[in-house]
């Protein structure tokens, strides 16, 4: 089995490394949260009132 050479490693490191950087990106820049609709919350408009 041949050994590889050094450069041959930095190039593949280098090739993995960008592919790893754009996937990431893509992955980032593509993904969008879902919208949340905008709920009132209806409060009770009784005014309770506190007899201490």
């Amino acid at each position: 089995m041949p050994q590889m050479a050094p450069i041959s490693w930095l190039i593949l490191f280098i090739l993995f490394s960008i592919t790893f950087i754009v996937f990431s990106s893509v992955n980032f820049f593509i993904f969008s949260p879902p919208s949340s609709k905008k709920t009132t919350l209806s409060f009770d408009k009784k005014m309770s009132t506190w007899k201490w």
